[in-house]
């Protein structure tokens, strides 16, 4: 995995596990890949992926059964994409449109 400097690496993990879910790649309710797994996968340190897990959890996307591994939560889909409008809304629209003042653009909606 190619990482960027914008973000920390346990972010963009997280945003990868997200996008799996809901591409349908990870299925709600199916056993995702072992923390040493992606570790390895992307060529991370095992404690930097188990960071992406904890907030993964603590934001209900997905849950851990002790012994067994970590899991897609129900409503996982939905839930990804409430978070990820919400955070255009606070985040990337307020420079879009910045951006097209800036520039003079307008949008006309029919």
């Amino acid at each position: 995995m190619q990482f960027s400097d914008d973000k920390p690496i346990w972010r963009q993990i997280y945003e990868l596990i997200a996008m799996r879910v809901l591409s349908g790649e990870w299925l709600e309710g199916e056993r995702i890949v072992s923390v040493r797994e992606l570790a390895q996968e992307v060529g991370v340190n095992p404690n930097t992926v188990m960071r992406s897990y904890e907030k993964l959890e603590g934001d209900g996307i997905i849950f851990n059964r002790r012994g067994i591994g970590f899991f897609v939560s129900e409503g996982a889909k939905e839930h990804i994409k409430q978070l990820e409008r919400q955070k255009f809304m606070d985040e990337e629209l307020p420079k879009l449109r910045e951006r097209l003042s800036l520039l003079d653009i307008t949008i006309e909606v029919k």
